[in-house]
């Protein structure tokens, strides 16, 4: 009788392991960003944002804000920024590069470059 029951449970056990558990539910995929729409941050840890049509930059320690402004989009690839310096007291344009959806490789009229990468 043991033997039997033995056999039974062997058998049980290794039909349970032939019954397949449903595929692992997929998660849809994080829509990839478009354009410059949400927040940059340079490499000194200033913060950009772009909504709606609007720029500003603070500070990333006292979230303080150092510029603001407006942005236009020139092409899927270009912008151009009009921004006031709260903190010069100074007004200028910037055109900037999408060059991947993480990297904006922009240059101030002035001829000052920098490159912001986009916050996740």
């Amino acid at each position: 009788m043991k033997l039997k029951l033995g056999f039974a449970l062997i058998a049980a056990a290794s039909l349970s392991a032939c019954v397949s558990s449903p595929p692992p539910r997929q998660m849809a995929a994080a829509p990839q960003p478009r354009g410059v729409e949400g927040s940059w941050v340079d490499p000194n840890g200033i913060v950009s944002t772009f909504q709606a049509g609007t720029f500003n930059t603070r500070a990333s320690d006292s979230n303080a804000l150092l510029a603001s402004g407006t942005y236009t989009t020139l092409s899927p690839t270009m912008v151009e920024i009009n921004m006031t310096s709260l903190v010069r007291k100074t007004q200028s344009r910037v055109n900037c590069a999408l060059v991947s959806t993480s990297q904006l490789n922009c240059t101030q009229d002035s001829g000052a470059q920098f490159s912001l990468t986009r916050r996740i």
